[in-house]
């Protein structure tokens, strides 16, 4: 039987402490795991890409996921994550592709965000008040504690909600900024999830110390950041080659994407992190397949003991 598994059924039973912890496991499981491909398919209005599949040292399942974009429609990504049993082959689960794409998008931000932040860094800003940035504002706060929210949206209700609903949440002042310059100007941690192609901040515009994780750069074409800032800062991404190729080091020169290291090797202790107080630093992931099927093994023993979902036999 197939486990069916809607984003009401993921909502109900994904729980961020525990995705945190498994896309931490994930990052410092021996790297080489994931033998993954990645296929692009351009569509009118829109995109797909298929990743295939996804390995975690420790979990007896892969993932194959077909997700596609849509940056007009709510929500933006559609699709679906297949859950197989590593030894048999066996659909074990469907799960909503939206769901737990930003949910291991989401949280291994926050993971990212805290390992590279200030020790007492703790005001946050927000640029693009979307799925993947609700998200990170629901694992950060597992791993420190946040002090106060800044919103900037192209949409200003959007933003607005946002903050306001953060803020109440984590009984913190939250408030709505007029451009992505003037939410960054005073925080210490800026999250970035935007579908920009045009470079939103720049090195003037985050002060020295600061993090920024950018989360929008995870294609061809779009771009969150300036040269001048990727050249000032650490760079640390999810995948070196990935990120050179398809995200925000695509186009950079030489040695930044030399210079770059992986959140993989910072956890392990095989990269440094950041280094001081006054430096700044960037966690620019693409996402990797692995991350679906961390998040959706989470997802899958908590549906099942639970009682969630609905069950269809594909093969009768």
């Amino acid at each position: 039987m197939t486990l069916l598994l809607s984003r009401s059924d993921l909502e109900s039973v994904l729980d961020p402490g525990t995705c945190v912890e498994a896309l931490r496991h994930g990052f410092t499981a021996a790297p080489g795991r994931s033998t993954a491909r990645r296929v692009a398919v351009p569509l009118p209005g829109g995109s797909a890409t298929a990743l295939l599949p996804g390995l975690v040292a420790g979990i007896p399942a892969y993932t194959v996921k077909v997700n596609a974009k849509f940056p007009h429609s709510r929500p933006a990504l559609r699709g679906v994550v297949c859950l197989h049993s590593l030894d048999s082959g066996e659909l074990l689960a469907l799960l909503d592709s939206a769901t737990v794409t930003a949910w291991r998008t989401g949280l291994a931000a926050a993971l990212g965000t805290h390992v590279l932040a200030r020790p007492d860094a703790r005001s946050v800003a927000v640029i693009g008040a979307g799925a993947q940035a609700e998200l990170v504002l629901r694992g950060l706060p597992e791993l420190r504690e946040v002090t106060g929210l800044t919103v900037h949206d192209t949409a200003q209700d959007r933003a607005a909600d946002f903050a306001h609903r953060h803020g109440d949440r984590l009984g913190v002042p939250a408030g709505v900024a007029p451009s992505a310059a003037d939410a960054a100007a005073g925080a210490d941690v800026v999250v970035t999830a935007t579908w920009a192609r045009q470079p939103v901040l720049y090195a003037a515009d985050v002060r020295p110390g600061a993090h920024v994780t950018s989360l929008g750069a995870d294609e061809p074409g779009k771009a969150e950041l300036g040269a001048d800032l990727l050249r000032r800062a650490r760079v640390v991404v999810d995948d070196v080659a990935l990120a050179a190729e398809t995200g925000a080091l695509a186009g950079a020169e030489p040695r930044l994407r030399e210079a770059a290291s992986t959140l993989g090797e910072v956890l392990r202790g095989d990269a440094p992190g950041r280094t001081g107080d006054a430096e700044t630093t960037v966690y620019a992931p693409v996402g990797l397949p692995w991350q679906d099927l961390a998040v959706g093994w989470a997802a899958y023993r908590a549906a099942l003991a639970a009682g969630r979902g609905r069950e269809a036999d594909l093969l009768a």
